[in-house]
């Protein structure tokens, strides 16, 4: 279904809660779509702002905003990764609506199978990218790694953007047709720089000519201050984190190669899964 034709249907229709994802840290309910009190056959993911735990460094109730923002700098940019998300009213409040991503039934257990793994390190072999050392139970070494997949690239300059705090492997997965989706966009957008993501082993690597693209696609959208986009992220986002993610946008395009991971803070998101 086209974006447009989805965020219709977030807008305008019933949300009915069916269920609730008791991993997530945040109060997050799985809900029917419905008109009517019909389900449309179509869910998605429901979360108030009233149900979001508070963190030291991000300003409290703010999460379901920065949810759409992300949304809202992933169409910009063309990036293609960010399910369709509104913010809109349900039955627990105000709250974040996204489009929930059909998987085959087996990443549901494992949404990053395949794309970030524990190895041992002999097994680090073409096709992956280490990102860090460790030690399994029987202290045997092990490797986590994620995939050297240009999809994975693309979705690791989209965090760089939306200095993502919480890239964990399993805030990524597939859809149906092999599209890589990302989500769980809440604590992103931040004026200080937090990036925290397992997607480091492109670290110090040239941007792809179609990221570099994007870039410039959404820069193009960040300056038009009468664009839907600059005005959604207006309302969304403080001026200062606005200004921030303009200058992120700017700066990566301008020097076209990942960054590399922070020496004085800590780097990846926790737990990595």
């Amino acid at each position: 279904m086209h974006d447009d034709a989805a965020l219709e249907l977030l807008r305008t229709c019933t949300i009915e809660p069916v269920g609730v994802l008791t991993q997530a840290s945040n109060l997050t309910l799985l809900v029917d779509l419905a008109v009517d009190g019909e389900p449309t056959g179509h869910r998605a993911v429901y979360k108030p702002a009233r149900g979001e735990r508070p963190l030291h460094d991000f300003p409290p109730g703010s999460l379901a905003a920065r949810e759409v923002a992300a949304y809202a700098v992933s169409r910009a940019g063309g990036f293609d990764i960010v399910p369709p998300t509104v913010l809109r009213e349900g039955p627990l409040g105000a709250g974040s609506v996204q489009w929930w991503v059909e998987q085959e039934a087996d990443r549901l257990a494992d949404p990053a199978g395949g794309l970030v793994e524990v190895l041992p390190p002999e097994q680090l072999g073409p096709g992956w990218r280490a990102v860090v050392q460790g030690e399994d139970e029987q202290g045997a070494p092990v490797v986590v790694a994620h995939a050297d997949d240009p999809r994975l690239r693309t979705m690791a300059v989209l965090d760089v953007v939306l200095n993502n705090a919480d890239r964990k492997a399993a805030h990524l997965t597939l859809d149906l047709g092999s599209r890589l989706r990302g989500f769980d966009h809440g604590v992103c957008l931040h004026e200080e720089d937090k990036l925290r993501t397992v997607l480091w082993g492109f670290a110090g690597e040239q941007l792809a000519d179609e990221d570099a693209r994007r870039l410039t696609a959404l820069e193009r959208e960040l300056d038009d201050a009468g664009g839907d986009c600059a005005e959604q992220l207006g309302a969304l986002l403080t001026p200062a984190e606005a200004t921030a993610l303009r200058t992120r946008a700017r700066d990566l395009r301008e020097v076209a190669v990942f960054p590399m991971p922070p020496t004085e803070r800590y780097p990846l998101p926790w737990p990595l899964w």
